[in-house]
């Protein structure tokens, strides 16, 4: 049976083909999709003024405001001499265990993650301290980056994530403040999960305790970084209570932030602040140019239904909703193998959330679902950038880093099924503080 293209198919051909080619040929993400929009727009006849256009319209956002500031928070505190007191706070809570400074590093990443919602900054800041640190202890270096790079992905579900704030306005809309409360449980099971993988692996090779908990020292810690974790209160209590937009609490966070680091702790100065500032303008143009462009892109799959389609293509696969979500994590998880996170984000989310929807997956549980297959797409080659962090500040092979991290992708591996299979584990919390979804 002979089958025609129609031009729309032609058009899909072209958006989606040219895409693929420039990702292989190692195209930057930004220039990749902005380049496969317009040879769609020339494919269909349509203006080219309808490009940048688009690109504006897709960063013409209230909401999108909070990105830059949730940047420059994250940057000036972890700049700011925090990571020492996170690590002595964790220490003071965990270290006590077998493998103690392996607990100490996902704990401790769970606590930065609150502050810097990225999980490049928790690989830098942290591991440049704790990897040195636990070789020095007798932990083998791969091992001790393999437990830095995967629980630094914690940070990504912790609040206040810009990258939830991304998905928020690509998703429609969805509330922030429900993603926010979405990501607490999350993330801390997927620390529980690594501190079971390290524990086994620290019992089998002996590696070393820390010493017994003392109340005393876990308060005296507590109260030394109690000005850091004020930050993730002004953000969170903010927004959930209604005080703030995101928007406004993320613009006092950075405030606070600044006189903290400058004031209390006194681990930067002014110079250091306007080098800080100048990391965070860098970041946030690459994270803008990718907002916009793949706003024009999310144009385009929208004229050519693509979504719909997809949704028809994988339900014409298989019917059943389990099937279906394995379909929508693999595809996630391929894509983290070539794409950055937030072009991830950006992308996939019109084509595959109402996929999700139609199975009852609900728009924040599916925020969730893909922040954490896009955390584990920053530890896988080739373009894994945490992975390439880890592997320079440990100075180790990127080969050798990968495969002592196996077991630790089979512990994020199972947090993602429980938090696709389970959605109370995402769902309670917002619900309890009256989030309807």
């Amino acid at each position: 049976m002979n089958y025609t293209l129609s031009p729309e198919d032609i058009s899909t051909l072209v958006l989606l083909g040219s895409f693929l080619i420039m990702i292989l040929l190692r195209f930057p993400i930004a220039y990749a999709v902005g380049l496969s929009t317009v040879f769609c727009l020339i494919s269909q006849g349509q203006a080219l003024v309808t490009f940048p256009q688009q690109m504006v319209k897709g960063i013409w956002s209230f909401s999108l405001m909070a990105v830059p500031f949730f940047i420059t928070m994250g940057v000036l505190m972890g700049t700011g001499g925090i990571s020492e007191k996170l690590i002595a706070l964790a220490g003071s809570l965990v270290g006590w265990m077998r493998g103690g400074l392996a607990m100490v590093n996902i704990v401790a990443s769970y606590f930065f993650g609150g502050i810097s919602g990225s999980a490049s900054a928790d690989t830098a800041s942290l591991g440049s301290i704790l990897i040195p640190m636990m070789v020095k202890e007798g932990y083998d270096s791969d091992f001790s980056t393999a437990v830095t790079i995967t629980s630094s992905c914690e940070g990504l579900l912790v609040p206040p994530s810009h990258n939830m704030v991304i998905y928020a306005t690509t998703a429609g809309g969805v509330s922030v403040g429900a993603l926010f409360m979405a990501g607490y449980i999350p993330g801390a099971l997927l620390a529980l999960s690594l501190m079971i993988g390290s524990y086994i692996i620290s019992v089998r090779r002996k590696y070393p305790k820390g010493d017994p908990f003392s109340f005393a020292v876990f308060i005296k810690q507590f109260l030394e970084s109690f000005w850091a974790l004020a930050a993730i209160l002004i953000v969170v209590v903010g927004v959930v209570g209604g005080v703030f937009t995101a928007t406004e609490s993320a613009a006092i966070a950075v405030v606070y932030s600044l006189l903290v680091s400058v004031f209390v702790y006194r681990g930067i100065t002014w110079r250091g602040v306007w080098k800080a500032l100048d990391t965070c303008v860098e970041t946030l143009a690459i994270v803008l140019i990718l907002i916009a462009t793949s706003a024009a892109f999310g144009y385009c799959l929208t004229m050519l239904h693509v979504p719909a389609k997809a949704a028809n293509l994988i339900k014409s696969i298989s019917d059943n909703p389990i099937a279906i979500a394995l379909m929508l994590n693999a595809i996630l998880l391929v894509l983290g193998c070539i794409m950055d996170m937030a072009p991830i984000i950006l992308i996939s989310t019109p084509i595959l959330l109402p996929v999700a929807q139609s199975i009852g997956i609900s728009t924040v549980q599916f925020g969730i679902m893909v922040i954490l297959n896009c955390g584990i797409g920053l530890l896988t080659p080739p373009v894994g950038s945490v992975l390439f962090i880890g592997s320079a500040i440990a100075k180790l092979p990127m080969e050798k880093v990968v495969k002592a991290t196996l077991p630790f992708y089979l512990c994020m591996l199972v947090t993602l099924l429980l938090i696709t299979f389970v959605p109370q584990i995402s769902m309670w919390l917002p619900a309890v503080f009256g989030y309807s979804m």
